[in-house]
């Protein structure tokens, strides 16, 4: 299937499916303990919201390199997401398999856009 070229980083279906998720991962630390309201929500929330950020800030550079280079970051950034919920679901602080399933959508789009962008 071929689309027509995104003009902004808000047409990237990739950077949609990562706002979707950074939405659902603020609702999910709604959740959380209060006590975790200042450590474990607030760096879910900070690795979360780098995901979309770097897809966008990506989307601008000119070079190869600096595309995949942000992507990669995202893709970090996605894995560390993982990490906390991982964490979040062992001291049952929320069921995060519908947030899990998010997250694993967003890392299969964002590992094809870098293969696009690598083989472009």
């Amino acid at each position: 299937m071929n689309r027509a070229p995104s003009k902004s980083f808000r047409d990237v279906i990739a950077w949609q499916k990562a706002h979707a998720f950074v939405l659902s991962i603020y609702r999910l630390c709604e959740e959380f303990p209060q006590k975790e309201q200042f450590v474990l929500s607030s760096q879910i929330r900070r690795t979360a919201i780098s995901v979309p950020a770097n897809i966008a800030e990506g989307f601008k550079k000119k070079s190869t390199a600096d595309k995949a280079r942000l992507l990669n970051v995202a893709q970090g950034s996605l894995e560390e997401c993982r990490y906390y919920l991982i964490l979040a679901e062992d001291l049952d602080y929320a069921d995060v398999s519908t947030t899990m399933n998010q997250l694993e959508e967003v890392s299969k789009l964002l590992n094809a856009y870098c293969k696009s962008i690598l083989n472009s």
